[in-house]
């Protein structure tokens, strides 16, 4: 279920069909709401809105477009999404100093080596300081998505690339893909923290695993362990795949948290239920206390729903300003 195995052509032909399926019925839906609210003051026009054969046919005309973009939105290599984020404990050597944050990959047999070395391909050439992947770089086995993953080994940072897992590296053999990204020269932050120096002025790098680690008997995300040790006074960036914890990262003097899991909702409208379990917190750059959060759209998204409409992919360039 977490990685459904069959061609290409048909996940995306299932994804369409159902879009169009469920955009029919919602469309459906507002039209009989606008007719029964239009009843009395404009009972002919009503009327004939609510038992016209040629406007269901319209509908469904409509909710064929709006699926068939939905689909195609899914599966084009993303934009660049550039922004700036103001932290003003970083040292004034750090301004300027510019990340890139790729998440939600899900590496499948939707999005496969081709659409991973293109997206590798447009990360590399923003020629950043540091690369983050924040979880959800796969679905499946890694003897299913050894080809897909290959394209990864290519990023490249001044600062070098630091990953942590999301929720889908659990559910298929999360030790095998430890073991698989560690071949790959891709260091994973499980609950610990890297030092990044550059221009005589450093941050810490602090990443961990994710919520649902206890239900595959894994270790559960601590912050109190990724940043043991850590050195005092130095910024704290956080790579945290949900950014439901938000709020207790904050009191723990994390500057910025970087997190992705909600696609941003995919569908503009439903981004609402998503935003509504996520405590708050769907898509964009927000305000937490003193931290700053900043929720990625993600860079790819589940093979078994592949529609986006309104909410785009985005591959993340985040400059830090030290004013």
């Amino acid at each position: 279920m977490a990685s459904p195995e069959i061609p290409f052509v048909l996940l995306v032909s299932f994804g369409w069909l159902y879009g169009a399926i469920c955009f029919t019925g919602l469309l459906l839906m507002l039209k009989d709401i606008v007719a029964l609210l239009a009843y009395l003051p404009f009972r002919r026009y009503a009327r004939s809105l609510l038992y016209s054969v040629r406007v269901p046919r319209v509908i469904a005309a409509i909710a064929a477009i709006l699926s068939l973009i939905g689909v195609w939105q899914a599966v084009r290599v993303p934009d660049v999404k550039k922004l700036e984020v103001v932290l003003p404990a970083l040292p004034a050597q750090l301004d300027g100093f510019r990340l890139v944050q790729l998440t939600d990959l899900h590496a499948s047999r939707l999005l496969q080596a081709a659409w991973m070395d293109a997206v590798v391909e447009k990360t590399n050439a923003l020629q950043a300081d540091l690369i983050v992947i924040t979880g959800d770089l796969v679905d499946g086995t890694p003897e299913a998505r050894h080809q897909d993953i290959q394209p990864l080994r290519k990023l490249q940072a001044k600062q070098g690339v630091y990953a942590i897992p999301g929720n889908h590296e659990y559910y298929a053999d999360y030790a095998s893909w430890l073991r698989a990204f560690r071949d790959l020269g891709l260091p994973m932050l499980l609950n610990q923290h890297v030092t990044i120096t550059q221009n005589d002025a450093s941050f810490v790098l602090a990443g961990v695993t994710d919520t649902i680690a206890p239900n595959f008997r894994e270790t559960p995300p601590d912050l109190a362990a990724a940043l043991k040790d850590a050195p005092s006074r130095q910024p704290i960036i956080l790579l945290a795949h949900r950014p439901i914890d938000a709020l207790a990262n904050a009191t723990s003097g994390v500057l910025l948290q970087l997190s992705g899991h909600t696609h941003g909702g995919q569908i503009l409208g439903f981004h609402k239920v998503v935003q509504w379990a996520n405590q708050g917190f769907v898509s964009g750059l927000y305000k937490v206390n003193d931290m700053q959060l900043y929720v990625s759209n993600g860079t790819g998204l589940w093979a078994g729903l592949p529609i986006r409409l309104g909410r785009p992919s985005e591959i993340t360039e985040i400059t830090l300003r030290a004013r």
